[in-house]
């Protein structure tokens, strides 16, 4: 019996591994953040994989199509308020971080540097006064002796300062330089290096604080789990910065961004809703007018497309709801067969 009792002790911490895996490979194939309502629905879907939310998730994500967040909601899930950052969004932060507390120990150091600066200052000026006192009481030989011993000690202080200032400056000046550039890399997709999606959330904020008018298209590739299923991910990552590039050269002037898996973000800024559609759909129609090969082999990757939807933005409208809006025209464009751009 109690043979028996420890292997189902050990059945059952088996099948909880391996619910645990499915649970993280369900959050990363739908690009979800790992907090508990996310987990908990992913725990609704496995734990009944014959049940009608199971099935109404078979039927949303056929052939690679990743979940939306108007998705989940409507099948009566709940959404994180805030995504959590990729790797290396957090990587990229942590650096910036670890740079902006040099930054601060640097002007704690400067604070100090100049209070000695001060103190010595101080501390000369009395020692001069009193020795000047000196002078005019005893016109003595031996007091002007030491005011030039003191201002020699002084001069000798100002010198080391200087040269410590000038260092401090020299450093000051490094890492005022890699704090840029680590500010930027925490805006921007290593993979393709197109912006993130920190900074189109960042620009879209400071667009509406402005006042101009915006148009956001969110585009997604048709397919793209097939892509990794078929080739792997290193030829994904091909086709993601294909696309990535084929986006950027076809939006010129408008800001592109990567903004998560094989979704991408578009930033229309003081143009019509008219003129970003037309611009988008040329854009959508040069890559699926695109065939590709694998560079090793040279065997056909065939045509790749995407689906994409566009909204305006309303006046004062945060970035969450206007992007679920262009999510939600995204997915009626994947419902309609897919290589389409649906605007609304």
């Amino acid at each position: 019996m109690a043979g028996v009792s420890t292997q189902r002790v050990a059945d059952t911490v088996d099948a909880s591994t391996q619910l645990f895996c499915r649970v993280g490979e369900f959050l990363r194939d739908n690009h979800l953040s790992p907090d508990p309502l996310h987990y908990a629905f992913a725990y609704r879907v496995l734990t009944d994989t014959q049940g009608p939310l199971a099935r109404a998730v078979a039927h949303l994500t056929d052939g690679g199509v990743s979940l939306s967040r108007r998705d989940i909601e409507n099948l009566g899930g709940e959404i994180g308020a805030l995504a959590a950052p990729t790797p290396t969004e957090a990587m990229a932060l942590a650096k910036s971080d670890g740079l902006v507390a040099q930054t601060l120990l640097q002007v704690e150091g400067f604070a100090d540097m100049m209070q000695a600066m001060r103190t010595d200052t101080a501390g000369f000026s009395r020692d001069l006064a009193a020795s000047a006192n000196e002078i005019r009481r005893s016109h003595e030989t031996v007091a002007v002796d030491e005011v030039v011993r003191i201002t020699t000690r002084m001069l000798d202080r100002v010198n080391v300062a200087e040269t410590r200032l000038e260092a401090a400056t020299h450093e000051a000046a490094e890492l005022r330089t890699k704090l840029e550039e680590a500010r930027a890399n925490a805006r921007r997709d290593p993979l393709t290096d197109l912006p993130n999606r920190r900074a189109v959330e960042e620009a879209y904020a400071a667009r509406s604080k402005a006042g101009d008018h915006v148009c956001l298209a969110v585009c997604d590739i048709d397919h793209f789990k097939t892509v990794n299923d078929r080739f792997g991910h290193s030829i994904g990552d091909r086709v993601l910065k294909a696309i990535g590039e084929a986006l950027r050269q076809g939006c010129e002037g408008h800001m592109v961004a990567r903004y998560g898996g094989e979704e991408f973000a578009i930033l229309f800024v003081g143009v019509t809703r008219e003129a970003a559609l037309a611009t988008l759909e040329n854009a959508r129609e040069a890559v699926a007018a695109k065939r590709y090969r694998l560079r090793e082999s040279d065997e056909p990757l065939g045509a790749v497309t995407f689906s994409a939807g566009l909204t305006i933005a309303k006046p004062e409208e945060v970035f969450g709801t206007v992007f679920a809006r262009a999510d939600r025209l995204l997915y009626t464009a994947k419902d309609a067969g897919r290589n389409l751009s649906k605007a609304g």
